[in-house]
C-alpha cells in the first residue's frame, strides 16, 4: 500500500503552460511591431503601408513557467479588392481558430468599424484579450475609457490591457495575462528558440520590409521578394534574392535611376540581417516581371502564401 502523502501545508507548485497566442487586428495597428517587442528580436517586419505582414510568423518567448508562441498574422482588411487579400484574412481568422488565446490589437486613437467585425469574428470558447495600443499617443485618457466602452458593446473580453508596443509599456502585464491562460504542458520548442521560421525565409521579410520603407506609395502593392539562393559557408552567408512586379514599368521604380534604390534596399537589407543572423552576409538583388503572380491564389500559394 502508497503510503498517504503528508500535507506539509506548502502550496501547490504551478504547473509549466505551453500554447498558441495569436495576435490579430486591422492593418496598422501594431501588431508587428508588438511581436518584435514581446521576442525581444526584430522577427516580423514593420512599415506604415498597410498589409506588410503577409504570413503567419510565430515568435517564441519561453519563461520560468510557461512557453508562449505568438503568431503574428496579417491585418484583416474590411474591403477585399483581390485574391491577395481574400487570402491574407483567411490567414489571419485561422490564426485565431487555432489559438490557445487570441490577443485582439487595436489604435488606442480610434475604435473603427473594421476593429467590430474583426471582434465579432473571433472565435468563441478561448480566452480573447483586447490590447490596446499606441497610449503613449494619446493625451486624453477618457478617449480610452470611450473606447473600451465601444470595444465592450461589440463582445466580451477576457481582459483589457491599455499598452504602447513601441515603448514596451504594460507589454510584461500583457505577457503575464496570456500565460496565465495557456493550457498545462511541455515545451513544444527549444527554449532558446525564437521562432518558427528559416533563415531564408527572414532575409526576404527583411529585404521586402527594405522595399516597402524606400518606395513607400510608389511601390506597386503587387509585390513580393524571392529567395533564389541561400548559401551558408562557416564565414558568409551568400544570398540571392529577386524582387517580383507584375509589370515592366514597375520594374524601372524599383531599380531607381542608375540603380540607386536597389542599391540602397540591398545594403539596408544587408545590415539587418547582419545583426540578425549574426554574421557576414553577401546580398545580391535584382528585379523580375511576373505577370500577374498576385492575381490568383494558385500562383499565391507557390510564392509561399498560405
Amino acid at each position: 500500500m502508497c503510503p498517504l502523502r503528508q500535507d506539509t501545508g506548502a502550496p501547490e507548485p504551478s504547473p509549466f503552460r505551453c500554447g498558441h497566442v495569436a495576435i490579430v487586428g486591422r492593418p496598422n495597428v501594431g501588431k508587428s511591431t508588438l511581436l518584435n517587442r514581446l521576442v525581444g528580436q526584430k522577427l516580423s517586419i514593420t512599415s506604415d503601408r498597410p498589409q506588410t505582414t503577409r504570413h503567419r510568423i510565430v515568435g517564441v518567448v519561453t519563461r520560468a513557467d510557461a512557453q508562449l508562441l505568438f503568431i503574428d498574422s496579417p491585418g484583416y482588411q474590411a474591403r477585399q479588392a483581390g485574391a491577395l487579400d481574400r487570402l491574407l484574412n483567411r490567414t489571419a481568422l485561422q490564426a485565431a481558430a487555432d489559438a490557445d488565446v487570441v490577443v485582439m490589437l487595436c489604435d488606442g486613437r480610434s475604435w473603427t468599424q473594421a476593429d467590430e467585425r474583426i471582434a465579432r469574428l473571433l472565435p468563441a470558447g478561448r480566452p480573447v484579450l483586447l490590447a490596446i495600443n499606441k497610449i503613449d499617443a494619446v493625451a486624453d485618457k477618457a478617449r480610452l475609457v470611450a473606447l473600451v466602452e465601444r470595444a465592450r458593446g461589440c463582445r466580451e473580453f477576457d481582459e483589457v490591457v491599455p499598452i504602447s508596443a513601441r515603448t514596451g509599456r504594460q507589454v510584461e502585464l500583457l505577457l503575464d495575462l496570456c500565460a496565465a491562460r495557456l493550457p498545462a504542458g511541455p515545451a513544444l520548442c527549444e527554449p532558446d528558440a525564437l521562432t518558427d521560421r528559416s533563415e531564408r525565409f527572414l532575409a526576404a521579410e527583411l529585404i521586402r520590409e527594405k522595399l516597402f520603407r524606400q518606395l513607400g506609395d510608389e511601390l506597386p502593392y503587387a509585390s513580393t521578394v524571392e529567395v533564389e539562393r541561400f548559401e551558408e559557408t562557416p564565414r558568409l552567408r551568400r544570398i540571392h534574392a529577386a524582387i517580383l512586379v507584375e509589370r515592366e514599368g514597375q520594374k524601372a521604380i524599383v531599380v531607381g535611376a542608375g540603380g540607386e534604390r536597389i542599391k540602397r534596399i540591398a545594403t539596408e537589407a544587408r545590415i539587418d540581417l547582419e545583426k540578425l543572423l549574426g554574421g557576414k552576409v553577401y546580398l545580391e538583388l535584382f528585379v523580375k516581371v511576373k505577370s500577374g503572380w498576385a492575381s490568383n491564389e494558385q500562383s499565391l500559394r507557390a510564392y509561399g502564401y498560405e
